[in-house]
């Protein structure tokens, strides 16, 4: 198993890295990390002694048992899953970031329950950059306000944007979806914003997302195979 997470993290590695050169972008700029949803605390275990930190996480049960199976080591995790507000509570409790805000109840939520002893929680607004109707999401002409209602709440650090564009096998289409969410990001920094954070890209698009300004790439399928 070691041998096949190896070969398959130096493969996602080796993707990102290109993708930097291709951008024109400095080596390191694009953060991995790795969607560890449906896997087994063992995959992850092997997956952290090959050097990877950051784990993202959607479903907050599944998360908790593994968050204490595996808290001897020194990790970094994301929650990237829908938020429903009886989840907040040990969302801000166990967690590092959280790339899935989209309404300001949930942001208030986290903010009021973020343990005082911790550091501030890492948000990143999620936008419905495709404006599906079954999928979460801010709206785009919604963001404005709902980083400016969330950006003064003290147990919270909002640090970007986050998003998952419609499933395209074209390219360009990809690339696009991404250039709206960069375009958005930017509009915000001109309003004031200091955000450094772009969470976008995964398995099948993570070339187009560098492309344009992510910062962080969600892979899953393609470090650890299919979910069981």
């Amino acid at each position: 198993m070691m041998n096949l997470l190896s070969q398959s993290l130096q493969q996602v590695e080796s993707r990102i890295r290109e993708a930097e050169r291709l951008a024109q972008r400095e080596t390191g700029s694009v953060s991995l990390l790795a969607v560890s949803k449906r896997q087994p605390d063992s995959a992850i275990r092997e997956m952290a002694q090959l050097g990877v930190i950051r784990f993202g996480e959607s479903y907050l049960q599944e998360a908790l048992l593994k968050l204490e199976a595996l808290q001897d080591l020194q990790l970094e995790w994301h929650f990237i899953g829908p938020i429903q507000a009886n989840k907040c509570r040990d969302i801000a409790s166990h967690f590092s970031w959280v790339h899935s805000v989209d309404r300001r109840k949930i942001g208030e939520r986290l903010n009021n329950l973020r343990p005082a002893e911790l550091p501030p929680l890492n948000i990143l607004l999620q936008v419905n950059i495709s404006a599906e109707a079954n999928k979460a999401g801010c709206p785009p002409a919604e963001l404005a306000q709902l980083a400016a209602d969330l950006r003064a709440l003290p147990r919270l650090r909002l640090r970007g944007l986050m998003a998952i564009p419609r499933a395209t096998p074209d390219p360009e289409a990809q690339r696009s979806a991404f250039r709206q969410l960069r375009l958005a990001q930017e509009r915000l920094q001109r309003e004031g914003h200091q955000l450094d954070t772009l969470s976008m890209g995964m398995s099948n698009d993570l070339e187009m997302a560098v492309a344009e300004g992510s910062t962080i790439v969600r892979i899953g399928t393609a470090l650890f195979g299919e979910r069981v």
